[in-house]
């Protein structure tokens, strides 16, 4: 398994695109983003739980309700949500975009992100579609991945090169998620592609699983968002033998997808609104998966720890507070806490109670930019990890006038 470069253009067969449309006028970002593979693809997708949805995720729901799709558009800076003609709108983007491409409009995934309740004016995208799709291109990952950036500050992009059947493959990907991210899936736009050949069916099952253990373990401030899915197409041009069961190749597959999901995982959790640190929870020791992911959830979230991380202050019964909460079954005198950066790490809790520890390194740990929470539960093999990040006072002024 190789990392590479390449984001949603890694795999053979995908190109990309993202431009400036004018979706949002006072700027001149590129807000207007696209994904084309060379041939239909299998899809799948899995989709935010939040009962208010954004119209694009009830187009999209029926448009690869097949298991079929050969492009993805996006627009940013609109969210195309709770308005009369959202639906009308989002179909509109594909038809518009099948005529550009000469592919079937149900073969598209539409996705938008942005400002909710306020209509989507088509203008913009409409005048701009043809360049979009005229400037489709083996490089345009970046540019693509730029285009469904809202609040983020930096692009999300990851890709792997391995081998199935003997056949290179490849699966890369791009994301967005800053604001309104929490362990509920989905939490923010993720847009996965691969040139393995695999039925839809076992893409779905490969997705659905991945989940789980990656984007449903991300909070950055307790919100789920009304668009938010992860969306993959596998266009079979790698050329191995299709995947229709979990063997070798299928667990070969789930390691590559599971590698990317996690690089954007981080990325994610360490652009988080305001943030300027990532925070990783690891839990070992778990009586099994459910409590692990219980307890690691319930750290990530808890409001005080990430303040207590944004100022650096070693307050480890914050976690231990958390772990009381969240609803696990868990034995608190026989859990421990430890803290690690690359300064180093220090045991601020042992069987529940705390241990001398020197505050000045400790400090020390926590001013670095990426802080692991290491928390054992001492009661079994279990294990899980979720990521977050810091609560930090530009939360605030960013979300108080997001609108503007």
């Amino acid at each position: 398994m190789k990392l590479i470069s390449g984001g949603v253009c890694a795999a053979k067969g995908f190109k990309a695109n993202g431009l400036h449309c004018g979706i949002r006028p006072k700027t001149t970002k590129k807000d207007l983003s696209l994904v084309c593979s060379e041939v239909p693809a299998s899809a799948a997708a899995v989709y935010t739980t939040n009962l208010v949805k954004g119209a694009p995720i009830t187009v999209t729901k029926d448009h690869i309700s097949s298991g079929i799709a050969q492009a993805a558009i996006c627009n940013s800076g609109n969210a195309n949500t709770c308005n009369a003609d959202g639906v009308e709108i989002a179909e509109e983007m594909c038809a518009m975009l099948s005529k550009e491409l000469g592919i079937k409009q149900s073969d598209v995934i539409v996705a938008s992100t942005g400002v909710i309740g306020q209509p989507l004016n088509l203008a913009p995208i409409r005048e701009k579609i043809g360049e979009l799709a005229a400037g489709l291109s083996a490089e345009g990952n970046a540019d693509a991945a730029e285009a469904i950036m809202t609040t983020d500050t930096v692009k999300k992009e990851a890709a792997v090169e391995f081998e199935i059947d003997g056949k290179v493959c490849h699966l890369g990907g791009m994301a967005k998620g800053s604001g309104m991210i929490h362990p509920n899936m989905a939490t923010m736009l993720v847009f996965l592609t691969t040139d393995v050949s695999i039925t839809p069916e076992m893409l779905q099952k490969a997705l659905s699983t991945d989940v789980q253990s990656t984007f449903n373990m991300i909070s950055v401030d307790g919100d789920t968002s009304t668009n938010d899915m992860v969306s993959i197409m596998a266009n079979g041009l790698a050329g191995n033998r299709m995947i229709t069961a979990e063997d070798d190749a299928f667990r070969t597959f789930m390691e590559a997808l599971n590698t990317v999901t996690i690089h954007l995982c981080r990325m994610i959790a360490g652009d988080g609104e305001g943030a300027t640190k990532l925070l990783e929870c690891r839990v070992e020791g778990a009586a099994n998966e459910k409590t692990a992911k219980t307890v690691a959830r319930g750290v990530i979230c808890s409001s005080l720890l990430k303040a207590a991380m944004f100022g650096a202050d070693a307050n480890w019964g914050r976690v231990l507070c958390a772990i009381g909460y969240c609803g696990a079954d868990v034995d608190v005198q026989k859990v421990d806490v430890t803290f690690r950066s690359a300064k180093g790490e220090i045991l601020v809790c042992k069987n529940g109670a705390g241990v001398p520890f020197s505050e000045e390194k400790a400090k020390e740990i926590l001013l670095e930019k990426e802080i692991d929470i290491l928390i054992g539960l001492n009661d079994g093999e279990a294990l899980a990890t979720a990521w977050g990040c810091d609560l930090t006072y530009d939360y605030v002024k960013i979300n108080g006038d997001y609108r503007s």
